[in-house]
């Protein structure tokens, strides 16, 4: 069941800025840092041949070699940052160097002590999260050039060449083309506050707009990233230790915890945008589906998690709709969750080609060049989800929310 609206905050405005979220790049770390300080090139060296490493099975002996380095001489969010998706995606190469056949059990200290230490600091897991893989490892080629992927680059890469490139780069499309949504979401807030309803249904009609362009955002996926590659290569380097088959009993950090952690794999549903827009439109989950996006909360920055929170103790906009709203902005508000269920039907569309159709084709291809793909995983998402029948159930929740129109 859906906790009651606590409506704690109804005379201030919802600024983005307090949580963190920029007025252009949306959850987006507005331009992440490439670079640590010299003290620590020991890590940058391992990160920067990061996927050579892994697939010439060096990785493991170059971490078993580096030193154990102290944190402090980081200074502020952004080399905090940096330093998560370092260390984070070093630690899945670590674990996953021989893929499922014999992952890592242990992290090495030299490893494990930092990655906690400075996950601790930002609130964040001790693994390799949405924000560290997509919204932490984006950079323009052209710092005055356009926000497109011709444009881009990683910062920190993974096994999987161009595809893994496409992958990263697409996801940070997709929370680019979330901006103009988010602000209309916090207009609309507003404008529940003021009984501006004109203001309201201008903002939901920016909001509809805004998830159409992340669906058509999401199909260029088609275009960057190769299914095959997807599933056989890139996968794996995405999963965690909890759920996971593969390690039943999650991961040691030495020298951090004398029993083993569980943390989840990197998941789209550890993007804050879709948590904002069901708060916002009050689509209300399964118990199973709701306790699991509930867990993926817990991998978002802190404060981006809080903007959900405060989202849900704002005046309910479908409570506003169903009490008072005129029937343009009933009307508004069932084609901004239409438009939500074709991005989630969309979704499906996409899972289903990369992984249960790539799994298919894996198991009827035989010998090949790629790399034998993860057994444990085939019917699951990364984040530990059964994901299909998750997507669905998710879907098909936001389709109920629609109401009745009036007569």
């Amino acid at each position: 069941m859906e906790p009651q609206r606590q409506n704690l905050k109804t005379t201030l405005p919802l600024c983005l800025g307090r949580y963190h979220i920029s007025e252009e790049y949306g959850f987006l770390l507005p331009n992440p840092l490439k670079e640590l300080p010299e003290y620590y090139q020991p890590w940058m060296e391992i990160a920067n041949k990061l996927p050579y490493l892994i697939e010439s099975h060096q990785l493991r002996a170059c971490v078993n070699k580096m030193p154990l380095l102290s944190c402090h001489l980081l200074e502020g969010h952004r080399q905090l940052r940096l330093a998560h998706l370092v260390l984070s995606a070093v630690t899945m190469g670590y674990v996953w160097q021989e893929r499922e056949k014999q992952p890592a059990e242990v992290l090495p200290r030299s490893l494990a002590i930092p990655m906690v230490e400075v996950s601790k600091i930002l609130g964040l897991p001790p693994i390799l999260a949405h924000s560290d893989l997509v919204l932490t490892n984006w950079t323009k080629k052209d710092p005055k050039g356009p926000l497109e992927i011709s444009n881009l680059e990683t910062i920190v890469s993974l096994p999987g060449g161009e595809s893994l490139r496409g992958f990263v780069l697409v996801t940070v499309l997709v929370e680019k083309a979330a901006v103009p949504g988010i602000k209309a979401l916090a207009q609309a807030i507003s404008a529940i506050l003021q009984s501006n309803e004109d203001t309201l249904l201008k903002a939901l009609q920016r909001l509809r707009l805004s998830i159409q362009d992340i669906t058509r955002t999401l199909g260029q996926m088609h275009d960057y990233v190769d299914p095959d590659i997807f599933y056989a290569v890139i996968r794996i380097f995405l999963s965690g230790w909890s759920d996971n088959p593969a390690m039943p009993k999650g991961l040691m950090y030495e020298g951090v915890s004398t029993e083993p952690l569980k943390c989840s794999g990197g998941s789209a549903a550890q993007s804050t945008v879709l948590h904002a827009f069901d708060e916002f439109l009050g689509v209300c989950h399964s118990e199973e589906s709701a306790d699991f996006l509930c867990r993926m909360r817990d991998y978002m920055p802190p404060s981006h998690k809080a903007f959900i929170e405060e989202i849900h103790s704002a005046p309910s906009l479908r409570d506003h709709i169903l009490d008072r709203g005129q029937a343009c902005c009933l009307e508004a508000y069932n084609l901004c969750l239409e438009a939500l269920v074709e991005l989630r039907s969309y979704h499906i569309i996409i899972v289903t080609k990369y992984l249960i159709t790539a799994a298919a084709r894996a198991r009827s291809r035989g010998a090949s060049h790629l790399p034998e793909p993860s057994q444990a995983l085939e019917n699951r998402g990364t984040g530990g989800s059964v994901v299909l029948s998750f997507l669905k159930s998710v879907r098909d929740q936001t389709q109920k929310a629609i109401l009745p129109l009036r007569d």
